[in-house]
């Protein structure tokens, strides 16, 4: 069970390199919550390529665990 989600997309090059540093500064920032699921995403079109990552989340029961990192 899951009680929010958020998510991370990006299109530009730029955003695209910075997507995982973004997606780990927002875990640190949010040590109260366990993501218990997430999707990964990629599209494209002729001249965009397009990174989603869905994150679902709960509140913690118990006191925050270690943050992973994204890459």
């Amino acid at each position: 069970m899951f009680t929010g989600v958020k998510v991370f997309s990006a299109t530009k090059a730029r955003d695209r390199e910075e997507l995982g540093e973004n997606v780990t500064r927002w875990l640190k920032s949010n040590p109260d919550l366990e993501i218990v699921d997430k999707v990964v995403r990629q599209s494209s079109d002729t001249e965009f390529h397009c990174y989603t990552l869905v994150f679902f989340y709960r509140q913690r029961t118990e006191g925050p665990k270690a943050v992973a990192t994204v890459s």
